[in-house]
């Protein structure tokens, strides 16, 4: 708690700390839907539609979030939500807010979860929609050279595997990846890692979701789609910003993934907020830090975005 930013503290003792299983995970899932249900979210000025499409006879459901007044040849960023691999669906509120500030095309995607569908399912989701999204940039009036990537939690773990199945498939790679605190490693061998009560995503909790995820516990023959710092290689891949909290299980796992695609010299930005848990920002939105970080992050995307428009336009 001493390491804790002082304004999240009053939130602490209002979230569970109750592991999560096999055996409760329906349970919890209830009560987040009912939660979400109950509290009315913020307003964007986006528009919003579903569209399914069809690959390799599986359906993937997008929502599609659309600024107030859409850019020719604008940008468009394929969202995967949180979740643990275990939870969460596409109407999130990351993508309208993303869609508002950052002036782009938000497609949020459903992918598949886990235990009902263990990886390769919702890696396989990410790279079917991102390949679709690619494909019809002319319906949406996108430019294809500014198309990113982005998730977070679980989804920018997705959104990393997704960006390594591409580059070795020599599929259309993304200009961007976009990294919120993710979920990267299944054996959390880091200093942060060994930490057993995070708030809001603890270290039982993360094992349970990954064995579940990866239908076992592959240790370190898991693959790098899934978890991303397996990967030996990180080169070829495309710039990357990845944010963090210090007081997050995932801390070290990502500063080291983001100093190991720095040594491949992929162009990598990198942010580490002091005192802030996992997902802090969906629990105390108004406190100073997370309005802080909130800021960065999309103001990272944002000028990550107009960057390849710059480099495009030359």
């Amino acid at each position: 708690r001493m390491l804790i930013d002082a304004e999240l503290l009053a939130v602490i003792d209002l979230i569970p700390y109750d592991v999560i299983s096999r055996d409760n995970l329906a349970e919890v899932r209830a009560s987040l839907e009912a939660i979400g249900s109950a509290v009315e979210g913020p307003v964007f000025s986006v528009s919003s539609h579903r569209r399914v499409i069809t690959i390799d006879g599986n359906d993937i459901a997008l929502q599609i979030f659309v600024p107030e007044s859409p850019a020719d040849h604008q940008a468009g960023l394929v969202w995967l939500h949180g979740g643990g691999y275990i939870m969460g669906d596409a109407d999130d509120d990351f993508a309208p807010m993303i869609a508002e500030a950052c002036g782009c095309t938000v497609f949020s995607v459903d992918y598949r979860v886990a235990p009902e569908h263990p990886f390769p399912a919702g890696c396989d989701d990410g790279y079917n929609a991102l390949n679709w999204v690619h494909a019809n940039v002319s319906e949406f009036g996108l430019n294809p050279d500014r198309l990113a990537i982005g998730g977070v939690s679980a989804g920018a773990g997705l959104a990393a595997g997704v960006c390594l199945m591409t580059r070795d498939r020599g599929a259309a790679q993304p200009a961007f990846q976009f990294l919120l605190y993710p979920m990267l490693d299944n054996l959390h061998a880091t200093t942060s890692g060994q930490v057993e009560n995070h708030p809001v995503w603890n270290r039982q909790t993360s094992f349970n979701a990954w064995e579940m995820y990866l239908d076992g516990s592959p240790g370190l023959d898991a693959s790098s789609y899934a978890a991303p710092s397996r990967a030996t290689d990180l080169s070829g891949l495309p710039a990357t910003y990845i944010t963090v909290g210090a007081q997050d299980l995932f801390r070290d796992e990502n500063i080291e993934y983001a100093q190991r695609l720095m040594a491949a010299d992929v162009p990598t930005q990198l942010e580490v907020f002091p005192g802030v848990f996992h997902a802090a920002e969906a629990f105390a939105p108004e406190a100073t830090v997370c309005r802080r970080m909130r800021s960065s992050y999309l103001d990272a995307l944002s000028a990550a975005l107009l960057a390849l428009n710059s480099r495009e336009t030359k």
